[in-house]
């Protein structure tokens, strides 16, 4: 009897302490602050924690949120969210969300306070996402900036060496990829700077990057295809390259052809290739050379800076002595009614005051000191005739590659049928090739024709039309040489003309003085 009262009190004490404890955590989820909870919940692991870690093998490394400037977080905090959250979202059980790419796509992470696993070359590991609250008593203006968070790896003490020299380089540079793979690509352009006036928003503004071509769009040879797109492929792994040769990792490329060929449709295919984005430099928005060392610091790295038509952006020909006089007597009309249209549209665009960029101030910021500020970077220049170009700009060293691009051969015609119409043969094949050989046309110029211009396609009918564009174009160009060879005619039958008229001056000439001098004669 005495053993079931004893029995009985122990269950009724038992009961009350369980209510106690009940009633105590009630009150403490009810009255108690939530940052407070957080701060004693974080306390007794805190201290726990360091009770353990006295006798636990296992070592840890803390990776802070803000490190620096508060508003900042730290490089590797970031990093390693961006590999958590792509390498171990699918184990972890708690997560949190986020919209990239203009909310096409969702990106998952590791919620506060969750822990996973991760294995590399056989050791595992395990990273803690921790949450806290500052003990700051004073009033925040900006929102969050009492929470502390950081991630906490944890390891064995025998891989100490391993996971500091080996492990957190892997995650570094993985977490870098997946940022470049994940990022929205942008296609920026510079801001004019307005005089006595200060940009907050920097030098380049942007917008989202989604033009769809690629080098199976370009109607180019497949070898010449093939040449570029392996030198692109092997320049954008070649960093270890680069740096054993003691060279900055970039490229220049020098894309030169006739209107309509291709060249921005290749800048296009480069970008979607290399996955880069793309920095189109407006050279005469530049105020002068301080001013572009500035755009070139605030490019990314993983980047192509294009000037287009850089034969037409500045006066940048003909500022060094390399022809000679015949050849600039030759060119010096052509010149200047070029230099004549550029101020023109200069005048016509409002421009008050002319660039004062040099061709040594873009040389310097192609190769010079400040050309290796970021790495990974191509520099891509556009023009209608190379020949106008100073050839220090575009030596190799600076413009490493030429690509010429010319007129449509029947191997980019192929290609371009296939696009638009999903044909890779045609009875009217042949005579195409054929009218290709006698006359020029340029790729664009091909592809207007080829597109449908109805909702249905009609291959017969959208192949008639480029061979009737091409005797066309075959017709003009002959007239075209008829008349230049009228022209040269006519100016040869002048010129004769005028060589008669002035042996006839001169006989005449001869014959007056001649008489003079029999009268003169005593």
């Amino acid at each position: 009897m005495m053993m079931m009262m004893s029995t009985n009190d122990m269950l009724m004490q038992l009961g009350s302490l369980l209510a106690t404890i009940m009633f105590i955590k009630a009150m403490y989820e009810q009255y108690l602050p939530h940052h407070w909870r957080d701060s004693i919940r974080s306390f007794l692991y805190r201290y726990t924690e360091r009770f353990v870690r006295i006798f636990s093998p296992y070592l840890d490394i803390t990776f802070e949120e803000y490190t620096g400037d508060r508003f900042t977080p730290s490089e590797a905090y970031i990093t390693i969210e961006t590999y958590l959250g792509e390498k171990t979202s699918k184990k972890a059980r708690g997560l949190k969300g986020n919209f990239i790419k203009g909310g096409k796509a969702l990106v998952l992470g590791l919620a506060d306070n969750e822990e996973v696993t991760d294995e590399y070359q056989g050791v595992k590991v395990w990273w803690t996402s921790r949450k806290s609250y500052s003990k700051s008593q004073t009033i925040s203006w900006f929102p969050g900036t009492d929470e502390k968070r950081n991630y906490q790896l944890s390891f064995h003490g025998r891989y100490r060496e391993f996971i500091t020299k080996t492990y957190l380089n892997y995650i570094l540079e993985e977490g870098k990829a997946i940022t470049i793979r994940n990022r929205q690509r942008k296609l920026f352009t510079n801001v004019k700077e307005q005089s006595g006036s200060y940009s907050r928003g920097g030098l380049w503004s942007h917008v989202e990057f989604k033009h769809p071509a690629t080098f199976d769009h370009l109607g180019m040879e497949e070898s010449k295809k093939n040449t570029i797109k392996n030198d692109l492929v092997r320049f954008s792994k070649a960093k270890d390259y680069y740096a054993k040769i003691g060279k900055p990792w970039k490229r220049g490329y020098l894309l030169y052809g006739p209107p309509g060929t291709g060249k921005s449709t290749m800048i296009v295919a480069i970008a979607n290739l290399l996955e880069y984005d793309i920095y189109d430099l407006e050279l005469t928005a530049v105020k002068d050379n301080t001013q572009l060392r500035r755009l070139l610091i605030e490019t990314s790295s993983k980047s192509m800076i294009v000037i287009e038509d850089i034969d037409c952006s500045l006066d940048l020909t003909g500022q060094r002595s390399s022809t000679t006089k015949n050849d600039k007597d030759k060119d010096t009309k052509e010149d200047e009614d070029d230099k004549e249209k550029v101020k023109k549209k200069l005048k016509e665009e409002g421009e008050n005051k002319k660039s004062e960029v040099t061709l040594s101030g873009l040389l310097n910021f192609i190769d010079g000191i400040w050309s290796a500020v970021g790495e990974e970077r191509l520099i891509i220049f556009t023009t209608n005739h190379i020949e106008k170009l100073d050839p220090a700009l575009i030596r190799t060293g600076r413009m490493d590659v030429h690509i010429e691009l010319s007129h449509c051969c029947f191997e980019a015609f192929k290609v371009l049928a296939n696009n638009y119409l999903d044909v890779t043969s045609h009875p009217l094949f042949e005579k195409i090739e054929r009218l290709l050989e006698e006359t020029k046309m340029n790729p664009s110029d091909v592809a207007e024709n080829l597109m449908p211009k109805s909702l249905e396609i009609v291959v017969d009918t959208c192949l008639e039309n480029l061979v009737k564009a091409l005797e066309k174009s075959k017709m003009d160009d002959q007239l075209k040489k008829d008349e230049e060879e009228k022209r040269e005619k006519e100016k040869a039958k002048n010129e004769v003309k005028e060589e008669i008229k002035v042996e006839e001056q001169v006989l005449a000439n001869g014959e007056i003085k001649h008489e003079e001098d029999t009268k003169n004669k005593p």
